[in-house]
């Protein structure tokens, strides 16, 4: 369910590494589920996509070619389609967004909605709205998806750092969330303007990090999907409030948990991640990704393709030793070396990292 809840990025300007990376590579990557990286002789896994790997009744098998008459027939995600479009995606009755808010320019544009500007009647506020289609909702476990995202809101609601829910809506052709305004872009977006930040501004920005991963954690849910477009500034100040967004891809979890659903953004992925078995450590790694960018401006492991991506993620290992590194402290180098190691039982833990570096 991955949208953004402010403008757009340009690029364009950016300097060194960012000039010899197109958006469309760097920025725009697609969130990616249930891919795997190539074996020696360059296959892939075998697995499901997202959209029928709970639903063997896609999948026709040789006996139900047989029966088919000669007449198509609609595909049966589609035939789900017209009834679920009837049910309610939330379970509930809820009020008319129309009559509450005024909707305006759209903010963003994620896989399965739309980020919009709208405005409190009653009051004159400004929040942002999130409108899911429901003809995109193709299966249970789509429904299940939008739920779940709404419910992780709920249950992190407070924190401050974290983007407040206000309220949730539905009508025949939508659902819609609508959220906190945050008008003051992403923190993608001040990377490429910075090339990097100093040790001193970076420190700030990933204990507030470390601070919304532990505190997720220690509620049950891991994100899934860190990366810098998921966070936001509440304005353009310089000091203003970071917050997390986009819960699409979060879960909850109990203790010992073992995930396999092949998640996230390909440069922020996990190892344990594409190796389908991970918990909520994997969110630790992503969040020593972005430290590391923050730092030097460069991702830790790049390739000009996805499968090269995954392949560094796995195998490959960060570089300190080129500028800016030699100049960095060798606390925050040994923060983050401690961050990204491969084996999640040996890396820190979100507490961990509060405990020893904040």
């Amino acid at each position: 369910m991955g949208n953004t809840c402010a403008g757009s990025t340009n690029v364009g300007g950016a300097n060194g590494f960012f000039q010899s990376v197109t958006e469309a590579v760097w920025r725009q990557r697609p969130i990616i589920r249930d891919q795997l990286p190539m074996d020696n002789e360059g296959n892939t896994g075998s697995v499901a996509t997202h959209n029928n790997a709970h639903d063997p009744d896609k999948i026709p098998t040789e006996e139900s070619k047989k029966d088919e008459p000669s007449k198509p027939k609609r595909p049966n995600h589609l035939r789900r389609l017209s009834t679920m479009q009837l049910e309610s995606v939330l379970g509930r009755k809820t009020g008319n967004l129309k009559e509450l808010y005024s909707v305006g320019r759209k903010l963003g544009q994620g896989q399965f909605g739309t980020t919009f500007l709208c405005v409190e009647k009653g009051t004159g506020k400004e929040f942002a709205c999130k409108s899911i289609a429901k003809r995109k909702l193709i299966s249970n476990e789509d429904l299940a998806d939008v739920r779940r995202e709404i419910h992780i809101m709920h249950h992190l609601a407070g924190h401050p750092n974290v983007i407040q829910i206000i309220g949730s809506y539905e009508d025949a052709v939508a659902v819609y969330v609508v959220m906190e305004l945050c008008a003051g872009g992403e923190l993608f977006e001040r990377i490429i303007q910075r090339k990097h930040y100093t040790e001193r501004k970076a420190a700030v920005l990933a204990r507030i990090m470390i601070g919304v991963v532990q505190a997720c954690h220690s509620l049950g849910v891991m994100h899934r999907d860190l990366k810098p477009e998921n966070f936001l500034f509440v304005n353009r100040e310089e000091e203003a409030p970071l917050k997390t967004i986009d819960f699409g891809l979060s879960m909850f979890f109990k203790p010992g948990q073992i995930f396999n659903e092949v998640v996230g953004s390909p440069y922020y992925v996990a190892p344990e991640v594409l190796l389908k078995h991970y918990g909520p450590e994997c969110d630790v790694w992503s969040a020593g990704v972005i430290i590391y960018i923050l730092l030097c401006g460069v991702p830790p492991f790049w390739d000009e393709t996805e499968q090269g991506i995954f392949n560094k993620v796995l195998r490959g290992q960060p570089d300190f030793t080129t500028e800016p590194w030699p100049s960095i402290s060798n606390s925050a180098k040994d923060l983050v070396r401690r961050m990204l190691v491969k084996d999640p039982k040996k890396r820190l833990t979100a507490y961990e990292v509060l405990c020893e570096y904040a």
